[in-house]
């Protein structure tokens, strides 16, 4: 924190001295001094007595700014990316690491969500999704959490409280990339509109791949199989390429798995 600087910043354009600072609010000008030159912080009981004087909001003498904060917590998120599914270990060592210097930050909380190991580890999931709900007021982190903490509690076993956390969660028809697609132009709307597709894209062949389990679970191996074939297909009309190859893959693998049950 850099409130001493802050200090002597708002001091500077009042147009005062550390003397007539100090007399206002009944300490000495060595004090003030001390603030300014970082060797010493105010009692946390002349906070508001400093923001009421200078008429500044307690965010404002301490200099906090949550739009850098969210700023520098994105691109850390960003460059745990870059591990997220390579090196699961690296991406959260990066996050671990950025929660040091933000601690509770919502983004850096929701982005170790997706390093977090379900099956070992569903009460970690648990515990970091409480906390965002608790931290974050943005809604798309707050609906994610819930995500994430419905999949734990599968882990655990333990489905009524997965309902209950799927329940926070709004059932919407429309998106923000959707609204973008129809309604800008140029550039923009392509990228939205290709966006969407692809989000589009995935969250089918996620259903796809549920109703193959759903299908095996009745035994109805035959229409499991068809699903696939089906999946398959709308892959290679829409020419998807090697960034599916993993979604792709899959599903022959399911195939493959299907023919030697029937057998």
């Amino acid at each position: 924190m850099n409130i001493g600087n802050k200090i002597k910043e708002l001091r500077k354009s009042r147009g005062i001295t550390q003397e007539q600072l100090a007399e206002s609010i009944g300490i000495s000008f060595q004090a003030v001094s001390k603030w300014e030159n970082n060797i010493a912080f105010p009692d946390i009981t002349l906070l508001p007595v400093l923001a009421r004087y200078f008429d500044v909001s307690m965010d404002t003498l301490f200099d906090f700014n949550q739009s850098e904060i969210e700023e520098k917590a994105l691109d850390i998120a960003k460059e745990s990316w870059k591990y997220r599914f390579s090196d699961k270990e690296k991406a959260r060592e990066i996050l671990e690491k950025g929660l040091k210097e933000y601690p509770d930050n919502d983004i850096l909380l929701c982005n170790l969500l997706y390093v977090v190991d379900m099956d070992s580890n569903p009460d970690e999931a648990v515990k970091i999704g409480s906390k965002i709900l608790d931290v974050t007021k943005d809604e798309a982190l707050k609906y994610d959490a819930c995500r994430f903490m419905a999949y734990a509690y599968k882990a655990k076993k333990d489905l009524e409280s997965a309902r209950k956390v799927i329940d926070i969660i709004p059932e919407i028809y429309i998106s923000h990339l959707s609204v973008k697609a129809e309604v800008l132009e140029g550039e923009e709307r392509w990228i939205a509109a290709c966006t969407e597709e692809g989000v589009c894209l995935q969250n089918m062949l996620d259903m796809h791949l549920i109703m193959v389990d759903c299908h095996k679970e009745k035994g109805e191996l035959k229409k499991a199989l068809r699903q696939c074939e089906k999946s398959l297909n709308i892959l290679d009309v829409l020419e998807c390429g090697s960034n599916w190859d993993t979604v792709r893959s899959v599903f022959k693998q399911k195939s493959e798995e299907l023919k030697a049950e029937m057998k």
